[in-house]
């Protein structure tokens, strides 16, 4: 189980070592940032293979690659909290991708919000200057 201080918490803890450890694994990945493409928010930024990608076109939802359960995640599976796949879109430098996407249950996030809902997107807490997060 992930820790809540680290999810829900005030405390900045940023994992400025993940690329390094994505990049030492076995899973050739890139970038993928789900977008809600009715509000432009930005929901997710997750991973993806060549397996996750052809899954996510075929399937018509959002599909990652989990670095660290190395396996295939659809997102919304477990939880019902899918994401409709809209559009894929690429950077210039084809090491990217952006997921444009219609929500297709209560949130994105896997942590819930103070009543009990999946948060609408993972972004939910703003950096304040004196380094402490609050809830945006």
């Amino acid at each position: 189980m992930a820790d809540k201080a680290l999810e829900e918490g005030s405390q900045l803890t940023l994992d400025f070592k993940k690329l390094r450890k994505i990049a030492s694994g076995q899973a050739d990945v890139i970038p993928a940032v789900a977008q809600d493409a009715a509000t432009g928010e930005v929901l997710i930024l997750g991973y993806v293979n060549e397996l996750a990608l052809a899954t996510a076109l075929k399937e018509r939802k959002a599909t990652f690659w989990s670095t660290s359960r190395n396996e295939l995640w659809i997102k919304g599976l477990t939880s019902g909290d899918f994401l409709e796949l809209l559009e894929v879109r690429v950077n210039c430098e084809q090491n990217s991708i952006l997921y444009r996407v219609r929500p297709a249950g209560q949130g994105a996030c896997h942590t819930k919000g103070a009543d009990g809902r999946s948060r609408s997107g993972c972004y939910y807490r703003r950096l304040r200057a004196d380094g402490t997060l609050e809830q945006a």
